[in-house]
């Protein structure tokens, strides 16, 4: 049995995923099998998969109906053969040291039910390239962290979806990857494990994550609906939202900064409304309560010319 299974989900990401691959493939560490599941594509992503995975005994490619990439996650999972698992979205890439680290990290921090690793944020489009924000102290270099103290620091995701390991059978145990959930799908999973069992990292920017994609094909910048969204699927947190004081700061500034576009939207204003309800404002700063107070046509009219002078922005870069 391999030490660790590497799943990549697939969807329409034709022009990224060989380099993600190839990243796979490229790792100092070798004990790994690698699961790329095609999740339906409608391009030549399967096509592309295929002849990157070609010669490659300890990888295999899967195919299904398009049903997002929770369910592909999940059965990439099912056709695992290892007691780790590590997932890599299409569009990104790891550096060769990442399994390496991630094995030690495992050796050294072994009642750890998730591992992380930092990871550098790219956008080309923008010309910015940038260590996430990830909250952890000054200083630290590898061990456990406090998740929730951690991401509400600077709001920076401390766990990514491309930077992480966790133990085949705590995944299991939270049930996987919730389906259904289009927009912080991992989030949810990585919430409900960081809740239970200690999280374990290591400062060191072993994986990419590629912002520099068409809009289209990103969850991030789209209205999902509360069904999909992660901040409406959160209720079995409740309780311990009462009692845990780093939990309730994570999820009020994930409410008050990730509903903004649903509270200024008319399709989703008045369930947005009602999430807010559960922040508690004392606890926020002077200026997003101001935000949330000043006219509602007048933060709407500012929001459209926001999104239309980043839209004149970008397209004047690509003509350049």
């Amino acid at each position: 049995m391999c030490r660790f299974s590497v799943i990549i989900p697939l969807y329409n990401k034709s022009s990224y995923v060989g380099k993600a691959i190839e990243s796979v493939l490229g790792q100092t560490f070798r004990d790994f099998e690698l699961i790329v599941v095609d999740d339906g594509s409608t391009d030549n992503s399967a096509e592309v998969a295929k002849a990157c995975l070609d010669g490659h005994s300890n990888a295999t490619l899967l195919h299904q109906e398009n049903a997002g990439v929770s369910v592909a996650r999940n059965n990439g999972v099912a056709a695992s053969n290892t007691g780790f698992l590590c997932f890599l979205d299409a569009d990104d890439w790891w550096e060769p040291t990442f399994l390496e680290e991630i094995d030690k990290l495992i050796d050294d921090f072994p009642d750890a039910g998730i591992y992380g690793t930092n990871y550098t944020i790219i956008n080309e489009t923008k010309h910015k390239t940038r260590v996430a924000p990830v909250g952890i102290p000054d200083g630290f270099e590898r061990g456990y962290i406090n998740y929730c103290k951690a991401y509400s620091k600077h709001m920076g995701m401390p766990l990514h979806s491309s930077s992480v390991c966790i133990l085949k059978r705590v995944f299991i145990e939270m049930g996987g990857f919730p389906s259904g959930i289009t927009l912080g799908e991992d989030f949810i999973l990585w919430i409900h494990i960081a809740l239970k069992y200690k999280v374990a990292f290591v400062n060191k920017t072993l994986s990419n994550y590629n912002q520099d994609i068409p809009v289209n094909l990103r969850a991030v910048g789209q209205l999902h609906s509360p069904a999909g969204h992660m901040l409406w699927n959160l209720q079995d947190l409740e309780d311990q939202e009462t009692s845990n004081a780093d939990l309730k700061a994570l999820l009020d500034k994930l409410r008050v900064y990730g509903l903004m576009p649903y509270f200024l939207s008319k399709q989703y204003h008045k369930e947005a409304v009602q999430e807010l309800l559960k922040v508690n404002w004392n606890a926020q700063p002077r200026s997003i309560l101001k935000e949330y107070r000043l006219p509602l046509p007048y933060l709407r009219l500012r929001y459209r010319l926001f999104k239309l002078g980043s839209f004149i922005k970008t397209s004047l870069k690509h003509i350049k």
